[in-house]
């Protein structure tokens, strides 16, 4: 069983990217996962669940903060994705990392701490689309994705795996309420 750990867009925007997405038959994102910005990735986030009481303190103790949804771009030429700005997010990962402590080969695997980026995957060559195909809807993403979003994020939302690469909602974790 894996996990991981998402900043879920506001619901209509949530709901505009699926719509985009699904407009390309052969993208299997959608049907995978929702529409997310991993802040942690599956590696150390194990089925017994120990990680996940440092993860909820961590969380308590950090502010809700904005973030800004923005332009297209490319991991090489196999990941379509609309950029991400938010202060903090980075230490917000590296905190949650250091607080799971993974092994050093699975933060490498899943490129996180110094190689981490946070983004908004829309398709990948992995799951079902051509690189061809991904150039095209960039060239629409930045058309009909606009304008970009920004929001508080108030919590994180806890991925399970429920079938091979097929995530569902496990639970939300609320950020530090205000004062």
């Amino acid at each position: 069983m894996k996990f991981f750990i998402g900043i879920v867009p506001p619901k209509e925007y949530k709901r505009k990217i699926v719509e985009f997405q699904t407009r390309w038959k052969n993208n299997l994102l959608s049907d995978l996962v929702e529409p997310h910005i991993t802040i942690k990735s599956q590696g150390g986030l194990t089925s017994n669940k120990n990680w996940l009481r440092d993860v909820e303190k961590l969380c308590e103790d950090t502010a809700p903060f904005q973030l800004k949804i923005n332009t297209p771009a490319f991991f090489d030429d196999t990941v379509l994705f609309l950029r991400v700005e938010a202060r903090g997010i980075n230490e917000l990962h590296r905190k949650i990392v250091n607080a799971v402590n993974p092994e050093k080969d699975l933060i490498k695997k899943y490129r996180e701490l110094d190689d981490y980026i946070p983004h908004l995957t829309l398709g990948q060559t992995h799951y079902g689309l051509s690189s061809e195909e991904l150039k095209d809807m960039a060239i629409l993403a930045e058309e009909e994705l606009s304008p970009y979003p920004v929001f508080d994020v108030n919590f994180l939302r806890g991925y399970q795996e429920i079938e091979s690469n097929k995530y569902k909602k496990f639970m939300d974790i609320n950020l530090k309420e205000k004062s």
